[in-house]
């Protein structure tokens, strides 16, 4: 029986390195997230920078977005949603939208690799470094990074491109992954002296 066109298979990409981003559009609609919002903004500006740099390279890039509890959704659902929110909220979303490159997972839960198929597509991809951004630096990007480095991947996690409810919990969380787990934590761009 022939495959319907809209089934239409896809080959992925070959790329030693991938840039994951982790929880970019997110609707931040939970109590604290008000806390959250000024880094996030910061950080959507300087993951996009990122994003199209490591584009001009053919670094490939995979969104591992929470689906929010809607089971019922596609990601594009939740792009959608995202993008039509007003303000800094809604400006987020539009500035990190994937491109019809991208790939896109969607995650139950905290880590990317938690019931998902990220290793599945990674191992078939031949990656062998991760760059990870995204929200929440102490949560989300960093359970998605220890994750990464059990599982033998070299893992950037640039400090510019988190955020965090507060500078403090970002900071602990960056110092734990470069101090403990061996990942490098350096900002995307350097600042000159």
């Amino acid at each position: 029986m022939p495959r319907p066109a809209s089934l239409k298979r896809t080959s992925l990409p070959r790329s030693k390195e991938v840039l994951l981003l982790v929880d970019v559009i997110n609707p931040l609609n939970f109590p604290t997230a008000r806390d959250l919002l000024p880094g996030a903004v910061a950080a959507s500006h300087a993951i996009a920078r990122l994003k199209a740099r490591l584009a001009r390279r053919g670094v490939a890039a995979i969104y591992a977005n929470d689906n929010y509890g809607t089971w019922h959704s596609e990601f594009r659902d939740i792009l959608a949603a995202c993008s039509s929110l007003l303000g800094e909220r809604g400006e987020i979303a539009r500035l990190l939208a994937p491109t019809c490159q991208d790939l896109v997972i969607l995650k139950p839960q905290h880590s990317a690799f938690h019931s998902t198929p990220l290793q599945h597509l990674l191992d078939r991809m031949g990656a062998e470094k991760l760059v990870i951004v995204g929200v929440a630096a102490d949560m989300c990007v960093m359970l998605t990074a220890t994750d990464a480095r059990m599982l033998g991947y070299k893992v950037w996690v640039p400090q510019d491109c988190t955020a965090a409810e507060s500078e403090r919990r970002k900071g602990d969380a960056l110092r734990q992954l470069h101090g403990v787990f061996k990942c490098s934590v350096h900002a995307a761009v350097r600042r000159r002296a």
